[in-house]
């Protein structure tokens, strides 16, 4: 007998609609037309619905909701399509509505009832999915937040990488703004602090790229923090305070606003924006202007995230600008002094001199190249050209050490050239702090009237003179090549000199490296192209040749070029 206990026989009068009654899952059985015929104790639970209360009404209409909780038209419905079919299904995400106006999200499972091959109605087995669809909900809404921050990681990476590679505040600026727009915003505006206590609008760049229209826009800026006015843009110049407004009011803003809040709201108004950051370029102490990024979608506004993304970026600018200022700054001295030192040209009788200095291209840094022309005491005229190694305000320094020796040797002495730099060479490790130079010396000998003039020079490891002849060819005068100075002492006799007569009408150019080396091109290229342009232009004055020599200085010379030219009188 008790092998018996717990028994449940299929043959038992009653078996099946015990099942039905005990399952644990939700059954509903539809009809053909997909009206309701019967409930299980689990649906009306989880239905929150008596089964008499639903049966003959349409499961469709009754039950079957979108997630918001709105009516799903009849043509998108799984289950009524299972009828017409004929064919099981299952799915995901359904959302069914309960009895007490709750949403229910389910997991079901469909499958008609058939007799003789013909179906007679539908079994629907369905789960409470709630709690799924919320990890669902959660998961994704981590994966949107991941993606999010990986995106302005990366847009913090890339501008912080692109603003690195120049020296340049507008063309800074300028990189800045189109790489906000549109990847993290659809406007940006940069405000910069001027030297006069006003803010001036610098960059401007919106859905079709730079806008100049909003562009050139003054304020002046409260002296301190909330002195005057509460403005983001005045908390973002005056307290170093990053800004979030996610919602901007589409009014039009109000007359007799300050300056500087009028530049601000004005702005927001005019772009219609609906959401925007403020944030401060730099440190606190060091605030050199603002940024303001906007967006028009009401749907996205900036969040927390945004902000610091934005603000991250601010300091970031803040230190590029401060770094470009200082630059400049730098740059303008070493400039001046280079052009104070580049002594006024002699004139030597007959003899025609001209010289030019061009400082490298903006974004490169100040060279240490030089050229000099003055009368020996022995009534020859000496020739000077050259290049301290180094691109900052050292090399231009070290250039004026080499510059103020190299004449007191020359004067002193009036051997040969090679004789002259050898002691130069003797003297740098000791009295300056240049590491290495090349340089020139010539000395043109021959009365400057008359004639007849005959060209001495050394090299130190420069750039060959070239020499125009008045039968129309030029040629580089290759003798008299030594060693850079700073390499050693020279043994044995010393640096060569090399000699060359000047025929009347001939014209030697002496350069540095700036005007034939440029990136991508080597060095016999640009000596060649430099002989072309030269005998282009050799029937020109001498300051016109000149000219035009700095004229074909190819794109992408990262160099300064000084350049000195010597014309012999014709007869």
């Amino acid at each position: 007998m008790g092998d018996d206990v717990g028994r449940w026989s299929a043959d038992e009068p009653g078996f099946w609609p015990q099942v039905v009654e005990r399952l644990g899952t939700a059954l509903l059985v539809l009809d053909t037309a997909g009206r309701v015929v019967a409930a299980n104790p689990a649906a009306e639970r989880l239905l929150d619905r008596a089964t008499a209360a639903m049966r003959g009404a349409d499961a469709h209409d009754l039950l079957h909701r979108d997630a918001d909780g709105n009516r799903v038209p009849r043509n998108r419905c799984p289950l009524l399509q299972v009828l017409a079919d004929g064919k099981g299904a299952r799915g995901e995400g359904g959302t069914y509505l309960r009895g007490d106006g709750s949403l229910l999200a389910v997991s079901w499972s469909a499958s008609p009832l058939t007799e003789d091959g013909a179906v007679r109605g539908m079994a629907l087995l369905f789960t409470d999915a709630t709690g799924n669809r919320r990890i669902h909900r959660e998961r994704t809404a981590r994966t949107r937040a991941l993606e999010d921050l990986n995106e302005r990681l990366s847009l913090v990476a890339e501008i912080t990488d692109v603003l690195g590679q120049t020296l340049e505040t507008d063309e800074a600026l300028a990189r800045l703004v189109r790489l906000l727009v549109p990847r993290l915003a659809d406007w940006a505006a940069v405000d910069l602090r001027t030297g006069s206590g006003d803010v001036h609008r610098v960059a401007v760049s919106g859905p079709e790229g730079r806008d100049a229209g909003f562009e050139g826009r003054h304020a002046p800026v409260p002296e301190a923090a909330g002195e005057a006015e509460d403005s983001p843009l005045a908390r973002a110049l005056t307290g170093g305070e990053s800004v979030l407004a996610q919602r901007v009011a589409t009014v039009a803003p109000p007359v007799g606003q300050s300056p500087l809040t009028a530049l601000h709201s004005g702005f927001l108004h005019a772009v219609g924006a609906s959401s925007a950051v403020t944030v401060p370029l730099g440190a606190e102490d060091r605030i050199t202007g603002a940024l303001t990024v906007v967006r028009t979608d009401p749907a996205h506004p900036f969040d927390g995230g945004d902000l610091e993304a934005v603000g991250d970026v601010g300091r970031r600018v803040g230190l590029v600008i401060d770094n470009t200022r200082r630059y400049g700054r730098q740059r303008a001295v070493a400039e001046a002094m280079q052009r104070n030192l580049l002594a006024p040209l002699p004139r030597p009788g007959r003899l025609r001199l001209a010289a030019r200095y061009q400082p490298a291209p903006a974004g490169s840094q100040v060279g240490g190249d030089w050229y000099d022309a003055f009368a020996l005491k022995d009534g020859a005229l000496a020739l000077v050209i050259g290049d301290v190694v180094g691109h900052d305000l050292t090399a231009a320094a070290g250039m004026a050490q080499l510059h103020g020796i190299l004449r007191s040797l020359a004067w002193d002495h009036t051997g040969p050239p090679g004789a002259v730099v050898d002691r130069l060479d003797a003297a740098m490790p000791v009295i300056t702090t240049v590491p290495l130079a090349t340089l020139v010396l010539a000395r043109v000998e021959g009365d400057p009237d008359t004639g007849p003039w005959t060209l001495r020079w050394t090299s130190a490891g420069h750039p060959p003179p070239l020499l125009l002849s008045p039968d129309g060819t030029a040629c580089y005068l290759e003798a008299g090549q030594g060693l850079l100075l700073g390499t050693g002492p020279v043994t044995g006799a010393g640096r060569p000199d090399a000699t060359h007569p000047l025929e009347p009408g001939s014209t030697l150019l002496l350069y540095t490296d700036g005007l034939v080396e440029t990136p991508g091109s080597d060095l016999d290229t640009g000596l060649d192209r430099l002989r072309r342009h030269v005998l282009a232009h050799a029937a020109e004055p001498l300051d016109t040749l000149c000219d035009q020599i700095l004229a074909h200085v190819p794109p992408g010379s990262t160099d300064d070029v000084a350049l000195l030219a010597l014309r012999v009188p014709k007869p």
